[in-house]
């Protein structure tokens, strides 16, 4: 600072500090600084006590209420009787009127201000006020203390009463009675003193203290129970209590007893008529007036309050739980290794906290089947055969299902883990769930059942045998029978009726003139006489040379004109040639006596086709001559109506035996490539009649062709193996060739 004008302490020399409470130039300025700071004589700032801060050190450090090194202590003062709580002892510094250790007292008699320090300076019993220190004087006195009697002829408070007494007797200053005699007073003195005064008309007042009676005539004092000495302002002494302090009081663990009831007080952390009761848990203090502020299941000191938590608990009030790694009383046992931990051990028992999925005393032990979750509590849902997550209690679905908890087979068309493969089956086939195994419907195999059941073979796994006969298809799936044409029945075991043909036998014959009609194909094989398609038409009738046939045209060709006129052209011929033939037959059995039956033939047509032949057939009956027959007349019957209905008519006409009045038409829609017996490409099988007539004509017996024998095959075209044929005599070679 500079100092204007020149300093004058000192002898202006300015060597000392400014007093104590001042600082700036002359020392002029008043401090203001609180809480017993201190002043720094040249700029006026406080240095501040420990546990204040703040411009004037008004603030205290800790939290109102608070104190301690880190402010966790709560202040024991009365807070309404308190002016501060010393932010490190926690000492009270009480307001003004107010003392003791909390605060909680008043003022003794006589003083007042802060800390009850200033003496009162107030007479004649006035009462000081313990804040103030102001003096409120009694009836009769007046003045700042209180010493001052009021005038002559006033009285009572502040003088301002005038008193009333007649005959000259005095009236008193305090309360303007008649000065009585030393024990009496009223109005005219006829009454004695009232409690509280005493002497010459009663106008002295009685200094006993705390409810003691005052002798009227010398106010001696006769104390209460409790107190004693001249104006019973002095308690019992320690241990004694009661009228003239006479009894004695019997408490333990107490800082003596009421000298007025003789209670004991008794010391922090005891209770009881006598104090021998410790305190109850959760209160401490004297007559543990106190309750605990210990959380946790911690006990607090009955003497203190100190907290002594229990065990995984620490911290002045047991707030906070053991350090991480530690357990147990006071903390101070360790952790064992936990392996699946939330973190270290429980902070009491020291009991390893498992994570979800995880028990035991370490957690090293996964959760048993079927359960789950935090100390394997919960139970896993998962259904057919799917594995449960032991920590969340998911569940991995066995092959083929899915949901949350597996109850749901894969989706129509998928299969595998998590129903993530798309099932590649068809034609109806079930996909496996599990393994996408293809369940083929009936008819079908395969690894995809994309393959029909194998020929002969049908239904569910293809292990059904199929029963249809004469070559019918079989239905793969319901193994039903699709007959070919000329067949029906469930296994296509029968031929078409009479009169109906073709597929299903669905086709009525057209046949006429009773003529007999192909199953399969609906052609008309017809009787004696007739001829074309419908064997509507009539046959003509010639002799042959040969004695034992007739012959009919088979199937004519109506659709090529040009070949039906040549052929009438060479029918022509051949009749005439025929009759002369006839002619000289007849006349040949006539001389033998026997009757031999007329022959018809009607050549064959030239077509283009090679759906008809004849086997072994070349020419008419060559070689003749060299037949050599017995008297009786040659009658038999060629049955060509093999059961097969596809097997090629190959047999000679000369080879069969015939009955009388047969009609065979020989036809089939087969064609052998067998060059030793077939006839030319474009000649139709020529029809052979045989005209009824008696006898019988010894014919050579031949071997049966073995195309003619019946298939063992319904595949065209197919034969068992030919058997070899017998020797033969000159004269079957000859009739062969």
């Amino acid at each position: 600072w500079k100092i204007t004008p020149p300093c004058f302490l000192n002898q202006l020399r300015c060597q000392d500090e400014c007093p104590v409470g001042t600082y700036g130039p002359q020392c002029a300025h008043k401090c203001d600084c609180q809480n017993g700071a201190k002043c720094y004589h040249i700029n006026g700032a406080c240095l501040c006590n420990e546990g204040f801060k703040g411009p004037s050190c008004q603030d205290r450090f800790c939290p109102t209420g608070l104190y301690g090194l880190i402010c966790d202590k709560y202040c024991p003062c009365i807070h309404t009787n308190t002016l501060s709580c010393h932010p490190l002892s926690g000492e009270c510094t009480c307001a003004a009127g107010w003392t003791g250790l909390y605060c909680d007292e008043t003022c003794p008699p006589g003083y007042y201000g802060e800390g009850c320090r200033e003496l009162c300076v107030c007479a004649n019993g006035a009462y000081c006020d313990g804040i103030t220190g102001t003096c409120i004087c009694a009836p009769g006195y007046i003045g700042d203390d209180c010493s001052i009697s009021c005038p002559a002829g006033l009285y009572g408070v502040n003088c301002s009463s005038s008193c009333s007494c007649q005959n000259e007797i005095s009236c008193s200053h305090i309360d303007g009675s008649c000065i009585c005699r030393e024990g009496w007073q009223g109005v005219d003195c006829s009454i004695p003193c009232s409690s509280g005064t005493w002497g010459l008309s009663c106008n002295q007042t009685c200094q006993c203290a705390n409810g003691a009676s005052c002798n009227p005539v010398n106010g001696t004092c006769a104390c209460s129970p409790g107190w004693t000495d001249e104006y019973c302002d002095v308690p019992c002494p320690d241990g004694l209590y009661g009228l003239d302090c006479r009894e004695k009081c019997d408490c333990v663990n107490s800082d003596g007893c009421d000298p007025v009831t003789g209670f004991c007080r008794c010391l922090a952390g005891w209770t009881g008529v006598h104090c021998d009761s410790v305190c109850e848990e959760g209160h401490w203090g004297p007559n543990c007036s106190y309750s605990c502020t210990c959380e946790n299941g911690g006990s607090c000191s009955p003497e203190d309050g100190t907290c002594v938590c229990a065990p995984g608990y620490r911290g002045t009030n047991c707030r906070r739980t053991c350090s991480p790694g530690f357990y147990g009383h006071r903390c101070s046992q360790m952790c064992p290794q936990c392996v699946h931990s939330d973190g270290a051990c429980h902070h009491i028992t020291g009991h390893c906290k498992c994570l979800a999925g995880f028990f035991g005393s370490l957690c090293n032990e996964v959760c048993p089947s079927g359960k789950f979750g935090k100390a394997c509590a919960e139970t896993c849902l998962c259904t057919n055969n799917g594995t449960c997550n032991p920590i969340d209690g998911s569940c991995q679905c066995y092959p083929g299902w899915t949901d949350q908890d597996c109850s749901k087979p894969c989706p129509w068309g998928s299969w595998g883990l998590d129903c993530i493969h798309t099932c590649n089956c068809h034609n109806g086939a079930q996909c496996s769930a599990t393994d996408g195994e293809c369940i083929c419907s009936p008819g079908w195999t395969g690894l995809y059942c994309t393959q029909r059941c194998p020929a002969g073979f049908y239904g569910s796994h293809c292990a059904e045998v199929c029963r249809c006969q004469n070559g019918a298809d079989c239905d793969h799936i319901t193994g039903q029978c699709s007959c070919r044409t000329g067949f029906i029945g469930h296994s296509c075991e029968l031929k078409c009726p009479a009169g109906t043909f073709g597929y299903g036998c669905q086709q009525l014959c057209e046949c006429m003139n009773n003529a007999t009609c192909d199953y399969v194909t609906g052609t008309c094989y017809c009787s004696i006489g007739f001829k074309g398609i419908r064997c509507d038409q009539a046959a003509l009738m010639m002799e042959e040379l040969n004695p034992y046939t007739k012959i009919s045209p088979a199937l004519a060709s109506q659709r090529q004109s040009t070949g039906a006129v040549l052929g009438i052209v060479f029918l022509l011929l051949m009749i005439m040639a025929m009759l002369a033939l006839v002619v000289w037959f007849r006349y040949r059995q006539r001389e033998k006596g026997h009757r031999v039956p007329s022959v018809t033939y009607t050549p064959a047509l030239n077509i283009n086709s090679t759906d008809y032949s004849l086997s072994g057939t070349t020419s008419v009956m060559p070689h003749r001559s060299n037949i050599v027959l017995d008297d009786s007349s040659l009658s038999s019957t060629c049955s060509l109506n093999s059961e097969n209905p596809y097997a090629t008519i190959t047999d000679n006409p000369n080879l069969c035996k015939h009955s009388e009045s047969s009609y065979v038409e020989m036809k089939s829609p087969a064609h052998h490539e067998h060059t030793a017996h077939c006839c030319s490409a474009t000649i139709i099988k020529p029809t052979i009649s045989i005209v009824p007539g008696s006898g019988a004509a010894v014919v050579p017996s031949y071997p049966q062709n073995p195309y003619d024998l019946p298939r063992n095959s319904h595949i065209p075209s197919h034969y068992d193996l030919l058997p070899i044929p017998p020797q033969q005599d000159p004269v079957h070679s000859e009739l062969r060739n």
